[in-house]
């Protein structure tokens, strides 16, 4: 029987042969969780994890890569995240991501021609928004820094930026290494007559970059700081960033509270105004999108209050985003890069041969196992045939209470392949990563204890159904959590002693294990793979035979 891919008239032949498996073909993917020193910096090593340890030494398992290239980045010194993974994981193929498109149209101009640009240098003031930092996994300063020499090129007269400081994707404490650089960059353009300024700022994870509509309180503070001049108030970011310091001499960079800029007279240097023109200059969507919805004033819950703390009226400003960030809902509307047009995705193949699927994570990864998995679209192909399930996550300080909705998820997916309804189940335990952002090492210990308990319960029902696990994960994190020095190799430590903390992503590999009881699958090992080859593996585990211009699959099948 064939299998029509319903978007564009290709058919997926049934591998000869072959049925599909009696339960269906699970994947699991571990968010954060990848193969590290397996020393004791590494959460991943350190945790007591039986049923994980026991999978590797009974089943087949290799390592692939999870960054770089081999995700679409630009080089392979940049980090692999969970947008770009997930896409990888669906897509089966290497699409040019974000980053990539961003710096290529920047040195092509082919940003600075567009009608948008032109419309934004035209404005009172131009403002930009957004993370600041090199982490190359949400933004990345040298972006930022093209656009506003561009400006200054174009002659606009009046800039201002809102910086939200990373200390997640980068070092925890390392925001000034942003700022110092930036404001020498706004000082040399005022050299020639220009008014370049930052006008506000605040941690990442405290103000505007909420995502999965989590914390909208986030985005409010943010939309107050940036909009209206609510903050506290300093003379420059690096007294802010200093001061805060100084005050907290444990606070993490993603935490900073809401500062504002202002002049001797304590008027905030950079409230967006009527007329002027708002650059979001994020080029990952995630945390980019409620921030865009709150300055379009559309797809807002209704308890979101756009007005001043006077009862001033939201301005009217030309709102752009350094990308599209949901093409369903067309958010923003305006846009200066175009995004990856990521087609004939496994969901759309599964779809098409009419495989009932179902997808589940708490809410921190539901986009990714959804919107990301299924090429950056927000909405199943067919309703009847995907079902999609969001655990809904717990508020409040995430190292808290590691477990996360954890268990939560392994019971909704535990029914769901018990019920037999299902020939292929997709799953994101987002632990590791969540955790592993938080830099508490015993907590992100606890969570991969958590998280192996979920999977020992996994196994089992895979085993009972009759069907295959495939267990992966999207990148790093959790495996790596102190800073390593490049000269000694060994971690980095203060002059007390204790160990610099890291909370970003890392370059290491993930692992891949294939857990089949019937015995028909083999793991291919004869080359190097990435994330786009798992794609083929579940429509191999399937039945399905991959399209040709997939990548290749990490599993063979015996008729």
């Amino acid at each position: 029987m064939d299998s029509s891919d319903h978007s564009t008239g290709h058919t997926l032949a049934r591998i000869p042969g072959i049925s599909a498996p009696k339960g269906p073909v699970v994947l699991c993917i571990l968010d954060g969780v990848g193969w590290g020193r397996r020393d004791d910096g590494d959460a991943v090593y350190v945790a007591n994890t039986p049923h994980i340890d026991q999978l590797f030494a009974s089943s087949p398992n290799r390592l692939i890569s999870a960054h770089g290239t081999a995700v679409g980045l630009p080089s392979d010194a940049d980090m692999g995240n969970s947008e770009v993974g997930h896409n990888a994981l669906g897509a089966g193929r290497v699409f040019d991501q974000g980053a990539k498109l961003v710096d290529e149209a920047i040195e092509t101009g082919s940003m600075f021609t567009s009608e948008i640009w032109s419309s934004l240098t035209e404005r009172r003031c131009l403002h930009f928004i957004g993370l600041l930092s090199d982490g190359n996994v949400h933004s990345h300063i040298d972006q930022l820094f093209a656009m506003i020499k561009r400006a200054h090129h174009d002659g606009v007269k009046t800039l201002r930026v809102h910086v939200l400081t990373d200390g997640r994707d980068v070092t925890e404490r390392s925001s000034l290494d942003y700022i110092r650089p930036l404001e020498a960059l706004l000082r040399t353009c005022c050299d020639s007559g220009a008014d370049y300024a930052i006008a506000s700022g605040g941690g990442r994870m405290h103000i505007t970059m909420d995502r999965y509509e989590a914390e909208w309180a986030m985005v409010k503070r943010g939309w107050d700081c940036h909009v209206h001049g609510v903050g506290r108030p300093f003379h420059s970011a690096e007294k802010a960033i200093t001061a805060l310091y100084e005050e907290d001499p444990s606070i993490n960079d993603q935490f900073l509270p809401a500062f504002v800029i202002v002049d001797d007279a304590g008027v905030p240097k950079g409230r967006i105004q009527d007329g002027d023109g708002v650059v979001f200059f994020n080029f990952r969507g995630d945390r980019a999108l409620e921030i865009s919805q709150a300055f379009e004033g559309r797809h807002l819950p209704s308890a979101f209050d756009r007005t001043g703390p006077a009862g001033e009226a939201p301005p009217e400003v030309l709102y752009a985003g350094l990308m599209q960030y949901d093409g369903d809902l067309l958010v923003p509307h305006q846009y200066l890069v175009e995004p990856p047009a990521i087609d004939r995705t496994l969901g759309e193949f599964l779809t098409a041969a009419k495989i009932p699927s179902f997808a589940i994570a708490e809410t921190h990864k539901f986009g990714h196992v959804t919107y990301f998995f299924n090429g950056n679209n927000s909405q199943p192909f067919d309703t009847s045939l995907e079902t999609w399930r969001e655990v809904t996550s717990r508020p409040g300080a995430i190292e808290a209470a590691p477990e996360m909705r954890a268990f939560e998820v392994a019971e909704a997916t535990s029914e769901a392949i018990r019920s037999g309804k299902y020939g292929h189940v997709r799953l994101n335990y987002a632990n590791g990563d969540m955790v592993g952002h938080t830099g508490d090492f015993d907590a992100t210990v606890r969570a991969m204890e958590i998280v192996d308990d979920c999977v020992g319960r996994l196994v089992k029902d895979v085993r009972d159904s009759g069907g295959v696990l495939l267990l992966t994960a999207d990148h790093g994190n959790a495996d790596q959590m102190f800073e390593i020095d490049k000269k000694t190799q060994g971690y980095k430590t203060f002059e007390t002693g204790k160990r610099q903390v890291k909370t970003s992503h890392t370059l290491n590999p993930v692992p891949f294990v294939l857990f089949d009881p019937s015995g028909r699958l083999q793991l291919e090992t004869s080359s190097p793979a990435g994330l786009g080859n798992v794609t083929a593996a579940v429509l191999t585990a399937t039945g399905l035979q991959p399209p040709e211009d997939y990548l290749s699959s990490l599993v063979s099948i015996t008729p």
